[in-house]
């Protein structure tokens, strides 16, 4: 590492404003890891920080939690110098009953790196070493980004009980929501209906091979024409939207399931009485476990999912601005990343 006291960093400073800063070098302590940072993906966690919408992010902060990068400094466990790394960035109290009980994805208390402690908007990351993944030399350092991501969609597939043959509906064409439906394909889904407002990213799922609801259909529509009027088997809640909650129930079949993978940020208005009378399960999801990021990498590595045509677009860290700007836009492109590294940013 350069012998330098300082790197560069992107600091929230205030509602709707960013700047790009030198900034003392991350303390690493006892134990920890340093990373240097490839690329660093945002997400809409991310910008509800820097719209100041966010309740424990905190002006000053350093945000970043899609990161892939190098270990440059090695911890006193988990993968060595010089490993491609992607952080499963979760802060966990170990005390909880949900941590005592082997699940500290939904601690009590959960926190994350780039929202309760500086992030990967930087040269540099420090982090346990515990929460690092190595990733296969085969996999490249900017889809090695989309892993966490690609994680929360493993992670709500396993939970939802899909079986091969089931017809799924997804709600919402985000990230999220296209790599969901990657995943649930992949899992053995016979069809995957995907409904979205935009048409540009309505374009870009069907490239992806997936069945998209038309302009101005409904998944509820669309699903029961592919099921004889039944209905899907598994909906995913992707878009995490009041405007797609009175879907769930009647695109989802009697006795099916209903997996709410967005976060809703209001009181929705779903029909509990719909719930009853299907039997429907409905299943909330938080994160992932270390297995979801483990197998969300082997699925990078295996080119199972075809992200290689997932659009993205990196901006250099400088251009911070404006890749926040891009990334709340929502069209063009459906990953944007920044990236400190000289030359890697899409011209």
């Amino acid at each position: 590492m350069s012998a330098a006291a300082t790197m560069s960093a992107v600091v929230w400073t205030g509602p709707d404003a960013v700047e790009v800063r030198e900034v003392p070098l991350p303390e690493v302590p006892d134990g920890w890891a340093l990373v240097r940072v490839a690329y660093n993906g945002i997400c809409g966690t991310d910008l509800a920080i820097v719209h100041g919408a966010h309740p424990r992010a905190r002006h000053g902060l350093v945000p970043g939690h899609e990161l892939s990068g190098w270990v440059e400094r090695a911890g006193a466990s988990g993968p060595g110098v010089g490993e491609l790394v992607v952080a499963r960035p979760l802060i966990s109290c170990g005390t909880c009953r949900a941590c005592a009980s082997g699940s500290p994805h939904v601690c009590r208390e959960l926190g994350l790196y780039g929202i309760d402690t500086p992030g990967a908007m930087a040269d540099y990351v420090a982090l346990p070493p515990e929460v690092l993944h190595p990733v296969p030399a085969t996999v490249d350092a900017r889809t090695a980004a989309l892993a966490e991501p690609l994680a929360v969609a493993v992670h709500a597939v396993a939970l939802s009980g899909l079986v091969p043959g089931d017809t799924v509906g997804v709600l919402g064409a985000g990230p999220i929501g296209i790599l969901t439906a990657l995943v649930a394909r992949h899992a053995g889904a016979a069809r995957v209906v995907l409904a979205e407002p935009s048409a540009w990213r309505r374009s870009v799922a069907a490239d992806l091979g997936l069945d998209v609801v038309p302009e101005g259909g409904t998944l509820t529509g669309s699903v029961r024409d592919v099921t004889g009027g039944e209905g899907a088997d598994v909906v995913f809640d992707s878009a995490g939207h009041p405007a797609v909650a009175p879907e769930l129930t009647t695109a989802t079949r009697v006795l099916g399931r209903i997996v709410v993978v967005g976060v809703h940020k209001q009181p929705a208005p779903i029909d509990l009485r719909d719930v009853c009378f299907k039997e429907q399960t409905l299943l909330g999801v938080r994160v992932y476990t270390t297995e979801d990021v483990d197998r969300a990498i082997e699925l990078l590595a295996s080119g199972a999912l075809g992200l290689d045509r997932f659009p993205t677009r990196a901006f250099a860290l400088t251009d911070a601005a404006a890749a926040v700007e891009a990334a709340a836009a929502g069209t063009g492109c459906l990953k944007v990343l920044t990236t400190p590294l000289d030359g890697k940013a899409d011209a």
